[in-house]
């Protein structure tokens, strides 16, 4: 059998399956293996926190209700910033995976037939080492964009109609309706609307590309000094 044509290509094809495993799965995850695996507190950053202050002020009947307001005391406040945008970021993701927005939306730039060009930068791996890429969603498919760079790249406002009604800004979208993420309209997310609103804006935050800025604070915290995990 191995002497003939057929055998040598299934030799052939076990050999660079084995290389492919090596180089796409062992390789990565032992030069990452002692690299710490950062909490949603830790990726709570600048942008985070640019677009919490913006959704309190968008929606502030809404963000009062699923947040409540942030302490008066300056460090409370502070702390509150990012326990807030941690909390919203975990509920963003879970309703992510549970709507199936990653059957259609992969987040995973990949460095082949001009990605680069159409989404942002190439993935790298230490994107994805924090929580809130397990499981990771790199997808096989994308009937809608890649997100892995879609945050600030739009307002809230646009997702939110987005979310309520997807053909209102992209006629012929086979996207669905979210009207359980609102309380009757698109300029009223729910609890639900607003996490979700956060994770996509999060999304591609920590690259230098983001249109707002690493070093933000909300306008009540301008002379405090944030943990350092939202300061990174």
């Amino acid at each position: 059998m191995f002497e003939t044509k057929s055998g040598i290509f299934f030799v052939a094809g076990l050999a660079f399956f084995a290389f492919a495993f090596l180089s796409n799965a062992l390789v990565p995850a032992l030069m990452y293996r002692d690299v710490p695996e950062q909490t949603a507190e830790q990726v709570v950053n600048g942008n985070v926190l640019f677009q919490l202050e913006d959704l309190a002020q968008r929606y502030p009947e809404a963000f009062r209700t699923a947040w409540g307001d942030a302490p008066v005391e300056e460090a409370a406040a502070a702390e509150w910033y990012v326990k807030t945008g941690a909390e919203a970021l975990r509920e963003g993701r879970k309703i992510y995976v549970g709507e199936g927005c990653w059957h259609c939306h992969s987040q995973f730039v990949r460095p082949v037939s001009n990605e680069s060009r159409r989404w942002g930068p190439v993935s790298e791996s230490p994107e994805y080492q924090n929580e809130l890429q397990r499981p990771v969603m790199f997808g096989t498919r994308r009937v809608g964009p890649d997100l892995s760079r879609e945050g600030g790249r739009r307002s809230n406002d646009w997702h939110a109609v987005h979310f309520f009604r997807p053909t209102d800004l992209s006629p012929g979208s086979p996207m669905p309706e979210y009207p359980w993420l609102f309380d009757g309209a698109a300029d009223r997310p729910n609890r639900r609307g607003l996490a979700l609103l956060v994770y996509v804006q999060w999304l591609g935050s920590w690259l230098d590309s983001y249109p707002y800025y690493e070093t933000y604070l909300p306008s009540d915290l301008k002379d405090v000094e944030l943990p350092a995990a939202a300061a990174q």
